[in-house]
């Protein structure tokens, strides 16, 4: 039985790469509007193994309402996924450079791939999705019609790539969190990675030394995000990653973090995930 994951966005995205990278080429995914359908459908065993999840990206930043959609489920990051962001130009078979006269895409894909754009007088049309786009150009048979999208998304749609990595920002990666049920969550051996959240007391000095305990432990902070606690008098908890090389280097130094936090959640322990 495959394997059926939630994803934002549709059948071809860049989610959809990274559930593929992580789970198998044959996994099934499940396409949503939105994030909080992701969570919601990830939640229910019912209806999916799982989800994948953007959560920050190396251009735009942190995908803030993400976390806080995390800190409000039950479930565990299990895996992340480095994907790197390369858009293609996508087309009908037969289709020449000279035949465009629109392209469609997402406003964020058109975005990214201005310099190559430019050079041609092409209209551009912005659109909901990079893979909805490609979709409707299979599916209406377009030869005046370019989109922008992933390679998977030519795939999926028989078009061809007619010409690939158009995006100016080569260095352009998103990080995807791979999510589970607390009951399906199995150990992840040589887990390397965990991220955790967390909030003090607020008194002074309270999450210095959180911080220290951390760092005397020999665990490496790679990102430390705040947020202000909703009802609170701009009180904040903290999202943090941590790096460490055994379970019991990182399960000691929780347990000497602890005392030092008015709460503490631990999301999940994970493999640093490759860049892919």
């Amino acid at each position: 039985m495959a394997t059926r994951v939630s994803i934002q966005g549709y059948e071809g995205s860049f989610h959809q790469v990274a559930a593929q990278l992580f789970f198998g080429k044959e996994t099934e995914v499940i396409p949503c509007a939105t994030f909080k359908e992701v969570v919601k459908i990830a939640a229910n065993k019912k209806e999916s193994n799982g989800g994948v999840m953007a959560i920050e990206n190396s251009i735009a930043g942190s995908i803030l309402p993400n976390y806080n959609l995390l800190q409000k489920s039950n479930l565990k990051i299990v895996g992340e996924i480095y994907l790197q962001i390369r858009q293609n130009l996508l087309v009908n078979p037969g289709v020449k450079l000279e035949d465009i006269r629109e392209v469609h895409s997402h406003p964020m894909a058109i975005l990214q791939c201005l310099e190559y754009l430019e050079k041609y007088n092409w209209k551009l049309i912005e659109t909901e999705d990079t893979a909805l786009s490609a979709k409707h150009i299979h599916k209406n048979r377009s030869k005046h019609i370019a989109g922008i999208a992933s390679k998977l998304a030519a795939e999926l749609f028989d078009l061809n790539v007619i010409a690939p990595n158009i995006h100016t920002m080569k260095n352009n990666y998103t990080r995807f969190l791979i999510l589970q049920r607390e009951d399906v969550a199995q150990p992840v051996n040589d887990a390397n990675k965990a991220s955790v959240n967390f909030h003090t007391d607020h008194s002074r000095g309270s999450l210095a030394k959180v911080l220290t305990a951390i760092s005397n432990g020999g665990i490496n902070l790679s990102k430390l995000q705040s947020f202000p606690i909703p009802g609170s008098d701009f009180k904040y908890s903290f999202h943090a990653d941590m790096e460490f090389d055994t379970m019991e280097q990182f399960n000691k130094v929780i347990d000497e973090v602890k005392p030092l936090t008015a709460e503490l959640k631990v999301y999940g322990a994970y493999k640093r995930g490759l860049w892919k």
